[in-house]
């Protein structure tokens, strides 16, 4: 069943027919072709795996977890293809990345959204654990969903993405997931992930060694 899903979503997946002067990548999801302008130089700006699993699931169970006029942010968004999927779906999205990475982040977005989305979706730089109350203050700022697609990796600021998820989470916030298992210094993330969240396994592909999570504050998954 594993290899099975993993290959429909992989299907999910082109390229163009002919080589071009700009790097890109093909995918169908939520009913539309999306072309993801990549750059090879930057792990941001490449479409990783874990992506295609949250975009995947986003679609596959839209009556579970309907994003029609939801707040949603996704943190890391590198080419924005899981905020861009999420807008087509009828959120409001808010996509974020590092400074360096908002210029190609834009241009994925606007290209693929414009004119197709019930909602323009914003691109905001938020570099993990930095200004947080000033860019995103609690008061003002409420999100139905968190979403994340391989953030955990070989990166110094994992208590600085610890930080940012617990600012940006409301007692009814949801996390949505998607974490490749590499290094035992990353996966320990998720133990100290537990301290502030609750956590629930909701897929699992054991041959892309990538889990799907859904989270919410303590004691707040079955409220």
């Amino acid at each position: 069943e594993d290899e099975q899903i993993v290959a429909e979503i992989m299907k999910r997946r082109f390229f163009p027919a002919f080589i071009t002067h700009k790097t890109w990548e093909g995918f169908h999801f939520a009913g539309h072709e999306i072309r993801i302008t990549e750059a090879t130089d930057c792990y941001g700006a490449v479409v990783w795996p874990s992506a295609l699993v949250l975009c995947y699931f986003l679609e596959t169970n839209s009556k579970q977890y309907n994003l029609v006029d939801k707040n949603v942010i996704e943190i890391g968004a590198g080419t924005g293809l899981v905020s861009i999927v999420a807008s087509l779906l009828g959120a409001l999205v808010t996509a974020t990345d590092l400074p360096e990475l908002l210029g190609n982040l834009q241009h994925n977005v606007l290209h693929n959204t414009k004119l197709k989305s019930k909602h323009q979706p914003c691109v905001k730089e938020l570099s993990w654990g930095i200004d947080l109350e000033k860019n995103f203050p609690k008061s003002s700022c409420h999100f139905d969903y968190v979403m994340a697609a391989d953030v955990v990796y070989h990166h110094p600021f994992l208590d600085e993405l610890l930080l940012t998820f617990d600012h940006l989470c409301k007692n009814d916030t949801v996390i949505l997931w998607a974490m490749k298992f590499r290094l035992e210094k990353e996966n320990q993330f998720v133990d100290r992930f537990q301290t502030l969240f609750d956590l629930e396994m909701i897929s699992n592909f054991p041959s892309l060694n990538i889990a799907l999570y859904k989270a919410m504050r303590k004691g707040r998954m079955k409220a």
